[in-house]
Formats: structure tokens, sequence, C-alpha cells
């Protein structure tokens, strides 16, 4: 699908204009609560569902169709994110106010990762046949692992990047309200909040690998396929904020999703052999499928526990009254 410089021209624009709304809405650091997190996310939802009416009238049903099922699957891999996130906010105690703030500029670190992926994945393919067979060797791999090794995640501030980030930049290993750096006896330092966004924007950066190869495995259209991230990822704070606190009932979902990534992998493969690639049908099918059976698998499992939506930001507030001291110090020298 070729799309005119003017279209993308458009298209970056009316995102930037929905990150500065939400920016501006959020300028006071308030804590998101249930409520208006469920409002956002249905904003963002119905925002890329119209896009892909907007597709469907342009382009036709099999461009708009491919474009649904980009997004389904990258709807879906972003609730692992949100269990990825809900960790290192705990674990960094980072506090509920501030959260908000780290999720706005990791998501836009978050678009501008996809798009370089998705350019050179995107050409890879286009230009050596046998990418992809890596790309769905990799896939298969990958789902492997989250359906076996779910869980056994590296502490965030173990991550290779954010201790190159620590050893590189003079940290100080405290919250300054919502800064990302600060002053301390003249000198400018960053913060504990940075550090944070840090391991948030490294997380997504191996997230970007496995959900950028994953829709590649369906299309190679680079406006299809960042588009379908782009409105997935939009509204990954929101769905933050929306399913913080009903994680634990997600028990079974990792497996829906390793099945999904190990189905890209071989769609993929395939798609380099007689059989070619699938129809668009048949995989918005098998997405929608493995998504219900995963999600009641988990509700069903799980019926009876108590939930709050709003956990997510209790957990965080109540864990920074028990952090560890280096994250208490008095701030002295700050200005």
């Amino acid at each position: 699908m070729s799309v005119s410089w003017w279209v993308w021209a458009v298209l970056m624009l009316a995102v930037a204009a929905m990150l500065a709304v939400d920016l501006f809405l959020h300028r006071d650091n308030h804590v998101i609560g249930f409520r208006e997190a469920a409002i956002w996310s249905g904003i963002w939802i119905a925002a890329g569902l119209l896009f892909g009416v907007i597709l469907w009238v342009w382009q036709g049903g099999e461009v708009a169709g491919t474009y649904y099922a980009g997004y389904l699957i990258e709807k879906a891999l972003s609730i692992d994110n949100v269990f990825i996130f809900a960790l290192i906010f705990t674990y960094f105690a980072v506090p509920a106010a501030f959260q908000h703030k780290v999720l706005f500029w990791g998501v836009i670190g978050a678009l501008v990762f996809r798009l370089v992926f998705i350019i050179v994945g995107a050409e890879l393919l286009e230009a050596f046949f046998w990418t992809a067979y890596v790309f769905g060797v990799f896939l298969i791999y990958t789902g492997y692992q989250m359906a076996f090794r779910h869980g056994g995640q590296t502490p965030p501030d173990q991550n290779p990047v954010v201790r190159l980030v620590r050893r590189l930049i003079p940290t100080d290993p405290r919250y300054h309200g919502d800064r990302f750096f600060t002053r301390i006896n003249g000198k400018r330092v960053a913060t504990l909040l940075f550090v944070v966004l840090i391991a948030v924007e490294a997380t997504d950066l191996i997230f970007a690998m496995d959900s950028v190869a994953t829709i590649l495995a369906i299309t190679t259209s680079t406006f299809i396929v960042w588009t379908a991230n782009a409105f997935a990822i939009l509204g990954l704070r929101s769905l933050y904020f929306c399913l913080a606190g009903l994680l634990r009932r997600f028990v079974h979902l990792h497996y829906g999703l390793a099945a999904l990534l190990t189905f890209a992998g071989v769609k993929l493969i395939l798609s380099e052999t007689p059989v070619g690639k699938l129809p668009i049908p048949v995989t918005l099918g098998v997405i929608v499928a493995t998504l219900t059976v995963s999600i009641v698998w988990s509700l069903h499992s799980t019926r009876g526990t108590t939930t709050d939506a709003t956990d997510a930001g209790d957990r965080a507030v109540s864990a920074s009254t028990d952090r560890p001291e280096q994250f208490t110090t008095p701030q002295r020298g700050a200005r």
C-alpha cells in the first residue's frame, strides 16, 4: 500500500494533537482513577476503530481488515506491557501522581522505536526473503518463552540499559517531585523518576521487537503497521490505570499471547512457501478466538477473586512508605 507524504503528515499531526490534549489535561499530575481511565480508554479505542473505518472507505475491506488484525494483536500485547509497568512502578515505589507522566513520555519513545523498527523490518522483508524465516523463528521462540518462562523478569534496576544510564549520568536515588532532572549543590543530576522512565523505555524496546515482528507477519505495509501500533499504544496509559488492579485476574492470558506470537511466526514462515499468506479473515478469526478463550479461561479460573481497579495507584503510594532507605533520604541541597 503506497501512501503520499501528505497523508503521513496529516497522521503525524493528528497523533501529536491527541498527545498534546492528553498532556494538557494531565498537567496537574493528579492521581488517575478507574472512572477517568475507563473513559479515556474508550476514547482511544474508539479512535483506533474509527481509523479502521476510514481505511475501509478509503482503501477497501482487505486493507481495513489487515489494520484491525494488527491493531488487535498490538492491543493484546499491550496488556503484557501493563504487567511489566506495574512491576516497575511497584519496584521503584513511584507515587501514583507521577505515573502518568512517565507513561506519557514512555509512549512517545515507543512510537519512535516502533517507527524505526517498522521501516527497517519492512525493508528487510522486501529485500531478503530469508528474513521472514529469521523473524518467524524469533516469534516462535518468543512465544515459547512467554508460555513457559512467564514471571521470570529481571529486576528493573538490573536492566543493562538502566545500569548503563546510571553509570553515564550522575543520578540521585530519590524523587524530586515530577522532575526528571534537578540540581544538587549546583550540579545537574537525574532523579529516580528519570531512572524509572529509562526502565520503561528499555522494557518497551524489547516489546517493540516482538510486536513489530508480529504485525509484519500480517503485512509489510509501513503505513498499516505503524498506524496499528500507534493507535494501540496511544491508549496504553489509560489501559494501565484501567487494568492495573485487575491484572491478577488474567492468570492465563500469557498463554493466549504466546499462541498469537507462535501463530504469527508460523504465518510469516509460510508466507515464503508455496502455502503463501493466510487470508486476513482467517488471521482475524484466530486472533479473536485466541484472546477470547484465554480471557474467559482466566476470568473463570479467578472467579470470586476480589479486585479493585484502583489498586495500582494505591499499591504504589503505600509502597513509597516501605521503600528502601536510599529512596527516602532527605533531599538535602536540592533546589
